[in-house]
């Protein structure tokens, strides 16, 4: 069941926007600079945070993968 449970948690993430997974960062952030926070949820907030940054990194990634740059003859070349 705990297994099911991360996959689904996983699709979740992927299908997040950059501005979306960006939002969630910040909201993490957020959360690990309230004095509230115990030692054991600060350390799941900064996995979630990591885990959110690396999704970031691999669609920026792509996407300058897919940026054409023009040639000096006027042609596209992929970036």
């Amino acid at each position: 069941m705990a297994k099911k449970k991360e996959e689904n948690k996983a699709e979740k993430e992927q299908e997040i926007s950059l501005e979306d997974a960006f939002a969630q960062v910040e909201e993490v952030i957020e959360r690990l600079e309230t004095e509230e926070i115990t030692l054991e949820e600060s350390f799941l907030a900064y996995r979630q945070g990591m885990e959110l940054l690396a999704k970031c990194n691999e669609t920026i990634d792509r996407v300058e993968k897919k940026v054409l740059k023009v040639n000096e003859d006027g042609g596209l070349d992929e970036f």
